[in-house]
């Protein structure tokens, strides 16, 4: 399992390999970066309801995002 600092990395990836994009390729990777932006989401709240299972640092992690108020695509802060 990956941090969700990872899942929303990928996301972004995704986010910025579409903007080079058309059709139907941009559409999938759009696609690909919600996908991602929902995996890193679910992670937070398994976070929050077992901290026990934190990888490295991902607590802090978690914690600086919400602070920074860094929104989750499509999701509020």
């Amino acid at each position: 399992m990956k941090k969700a600092s990872e899942y929303r990395r990928h996301a972004e990836e995704c986010r910025a390999l579409a903007k080079g994009m058309t059709g139907e390729h941009r559409d999938h990777l759009l696609e690909m970066a919600a996908t991602w932006e929902n995996l890193a989401n679910e992670r937070a709240k398994l976070l929050r309801r077992h901290p026990e299972l934190a990888i490295d640092g991902e607590h802090g992690e978690e914690a600086a995002q919400r602070v920074a108020g860094t929104p989750l695509h499509g999701q509020p802060t």
